[in-house]
């Protein structure tokens, strides 16, 4: 006999989980160890394999706004000076903060790398017979 799942139940009503609060940062590392936590820890996880993605402008705009989201949420809010609030961080804080590349350049950058190291196999490669 089959269980039955009705709309009710309450393993059904869970809101779709992201991959976004995984990314949290640990609450006992100092800001300046930020950085290198994304670097380090996100970065390599999510561009697994990038050197042979085609991007498209939707996709480079898609990266460019996951970036951003895990950098505030790596980051942290800010407090406003003038009214003492708590805020999200602008883009301009967050490209101040993480000085390095923005992801789509970082995927462009790997893929030139990958296409060097295609160019320079030998003409017996699957890859080289079929890229070059």
């Amino acid at each position: 006999m089959r269980p039955k799942y009705s709309p009710q139940h309450p393993a059904l009503n869970h809101p779709q989980p992201t991959l976004l609060p995984q990314f949290q940062r640990p609450s006992f590392t100092p800001i300046q160890d930020n950085g290198q936590y994304y670097r380090n820890i996100i970065l390599p996880v999510v561009l697994y394999g990038c050197e042979t993605w085609s991007l498209a402008l939707r996709e480079e705009r898609r990266l460019r706004m996951f970036e951003n989201r895990v950098l505030r949420r790596v980051f942290g809010p800010k407090r406003d000076e003038v009214t003492g609030e708590w805020r999200k961080l602008r883009n301009e804080e967050l490209r101040d903060f993480y000085s390095l590349p923005n992801i789509v350049r970082v995927v462009k950058s790997k893929r030139m790398r990958w296409a060097g190291h295609v160019a320079r196999m030998g003409e017996g490669r699957g890859v080289h017979r079929v890229l070059v």
